[in-house]
């Protein structure tokens, strides 16, 4: 299993970014995810792939339920974060404007399709492996998907949304 769980690290590693929007985040969930997955027993009838994603998505809404709890001390780190970001402005010149306009999108998703739209375009998963992964029917996933699709189309075209 731990050979197994060793090759997927890359991939939830790139899940979990796609969750959090931040590299520091990420690699914490990603050492929570880790960390419930070698200490729990894998459910017999489960691939550990969809197990290993399931957990890191779930440590991810724990981590955030307790955010909204900690109000108080988001508003520091936002503060912090725009500081960091204002010493960085050389480093964010640099970046591709486009990669900024798509990041902006994915942040302007539902949460729903943001993961969704992770797991398929990011990861590459088939619909039937995200599937498993959210306990969500195919069919929810084509249509988180293509939601998801028209919406960052629609932002990055500057043009209002008529359905969310």
């Amino acid at each position: 299993m731990k050979d197994e769980l060793t090759e997927l690290v890359p991939s939830l590693r790139k899940f979990a970014y796609s969750l959090t929007g931040s590299i520091h985040d990420a690699d914490d969930l990603l050492q929570n995810t880790l960390e419930r997955l070698l200490s729990k027993p894998i459910p017999e009838q489960v691939t550990l792939m969809a197990w290993a994603f399931r957990v890191c998505r779930n440590c991810w809404i724990d981590e955030y339920r307790a955010k909204k709890v900690r109000a108080n001390a988001s508003d520091a780190l936002a503060y912090e974060a725009q500081s960091a970001s204002q010493l960085n402005m050389d480093e964010a010149v640099t970046q591709s404007i486009t990669l900024k306009q798509v990041s902006s999108a994915m942040d302007e998703l539902p949460y729903e399709q943001r993961e969704t739209l992770s797991l398929i375009a990011v990861q590459g998963m088939s619909y039937a492996d995200a599937s498993e992964v959210l306990q969500v029917p195919a069919g929810t996933i084509m249509s988180r998907l293509a939601r998801a699709r028209t919406k960052i189309s629609n932002l990055l075209n500057g043009q209002k949304e008529v359905l969310s």
